[in-house]
């Protein structure tokens, strides 16, 4: 068993539901974090009977409310980790993409992470460091179709994760972005139709989505003190060579 926990927000479906499964393997205890209450319950359900997990309903905008979340585990025993899983996502053109919605995507992608870092962070300086690993995406290092909000919030992230690693080095605490390309969530299911599929598997060298499984290996290495240890500030793709890619050769 290792020591601590790591706190997961979007904890309760897709990439942070399977991160939560892949560190109650590894020995560490989860405390999972989702504004979904019913999708929580569920987690919570599977999850148990692979080790010690707690689950909360968190809206990641609400300071408070992620102090409390981050106090209650730092009482039950040391924070070693946390991943920024949760966020929302828009496929909307440049032209017709409204404030509001903007906005919202900015407020859960970007202050969210920062919230939730900032107040773990806190609490890992006064217990001798840990791992930050926030969840970005390829569309914050590429530019894509629709992705004013989604792209811009993401490349927020990974700047945000860089100067976290630069300014809480001191502490012993790194931070890391990881950035998936498309990967069969749930999310992902309602965002994409069939010409969309279509689209990133014709330009993703392996021609496949990921499952959210496989986003699992980098970050719990990058949780890995032991592993990971001079890793910090950044930003590494999970996307089945997309962001690499120039010209490739489709298949007929």
């Amino acid at each position: 068993m290792r020591e601590g926990f790591v706190a997961i927000t979007g904890g309760a479906s897709g990439i942070g539901f399977a991160i939560a499964e892949a560190c109650l393997a590894k020995g560490w205890g989860v405390a999972i974090a989702d504004q979904n209450a019913g999708a929580l319950d569920a987690a919570e359900r599977q999850l148990a009977p692979q080790g010690s997990v707690d689950g909360t309903t968190l809206d990641v905008t609400d300071e408070v409310a992620i102090e409390a979340w981050i106090d209650r585990i730092a009482a039950a025993g040391r924070l070693v980790g946390v991943v920024t899983a949760a966020g929302i996502a828009a496929d909307v053109p440049f032209l017709d993409t409204p404030a509001d919605r903007f906005r919202r995507i900015h407020d859960v992608n970007v202050l969210g992470t920062f919230l939730v870092c900032r107040t773990a962070a806190r609490v890992m300086r006064a217990t001798g460091g840990g791992s930050l690993v926030t969840i970005a995406s390829v569309a914050g290092l590429r530019g894509s179709k629709g992705r004013a909000a989604y792209g811009s919030s993401k490349a927020a992230v990974i700047n945000l994760t860089q100067v976290m690693a630069v300014d809480l080095a001191r502490y012993s605490i790194r931070a890391n972005a990881v950035c998936p390309g498309p990967v069969d969530t749930p999310l992902v299911r309602t965002m994409h139709d069939a010409a969309t599929r279509k689209a990133w598997i014709d330009h993703v060298p392996q021609r496949r989505y990921a499952e959210p499984r496989e986003i699992t290996g980098l970050v719990t290495f990058l949780l890995d003190e032991e592993a990971s240890s001079f890793v910090t500030g950044q930003a590494i793709a999970v996307d089945g060579g997309f962001a690499a890619a120039g010209l490739t050769a489709l298949e007929t």
